[in-house]
């Protein structure tokens, strides 16, 4: 059974949802998808208050490596991908070309890329920490305002009152 909920963020309004498996998926309810619990879906706090705290210790600076279950839903491919998000350090970039090279195969930059862009667990699975080649910042599901911020953020160049939003409630 599938349970969420939605908590305010310094990256805007946050929707989590979970399963007996793990966490299943963070949305922006300010981003490009227009996402809604699914009628089937229970609304319950509690059993996602681990995300919650964790969430909240990571904006406020003091998080820097998630220890959440995860399961991510996705193909074989992009799995891997999110798997080598994972162990990209924390306040570190790199380009899809990079990540590409990382899972073995340095052509696949732009299936590295719709990999990224599809990751339905951002922030705890860093795709933010993946930027153009160029260094330039790229697509993000939560607009390039955010992760511009959760890289300064990360950076130590922002502190958590400065994301210019609410703080998380419990």
């Amino acid at each position: 059974m599938r349970r969420w909920a939605q908590i305010d963020s310094p990256a805007g309004p946050l929707l989590l949802v979970a399963d007996e498996a793990g966490l299943r998926a963070i949305d922006f309810l300010n981003g490009r998808r227009n996402v809604k619990p699914d009628t089937s879906w229970t609304e319950d706090r509690a059993s996602l208050a681990p995300v919650i705290e964790q969430l909240r210790a990571y904006f406020a600076g003091k998080l820097e490596t998630f220890d959440l279950q995860l399961a991510p839903e996705g193909t074989e491919f992009q799995k891997q991908v999110w798997r080598e998000l994972c162990s990209i350090s924390y306040g570190e970039t790199i380009s899809y070309g990079q990540l590409a090279r990382r899972i073995g195969n340095a052509r696949a930059s732009r299936a590295v890329g719709l990999a990224n862009g599809s990751n339905p667990i951002p922030i705890v699975i860093p795709c933010h920490r993946v930027i153009g080649s160029n260094g330039k910042l790229t697509g993000y599901g939560g607009g390039l305002e955010i992760k511009q911020k959760l890289l300064a953020l990360e950076r130590r160049q922002l502190r958590f009152e400065d994301l210019n939003a609410v703080s998380l409630t419990a």
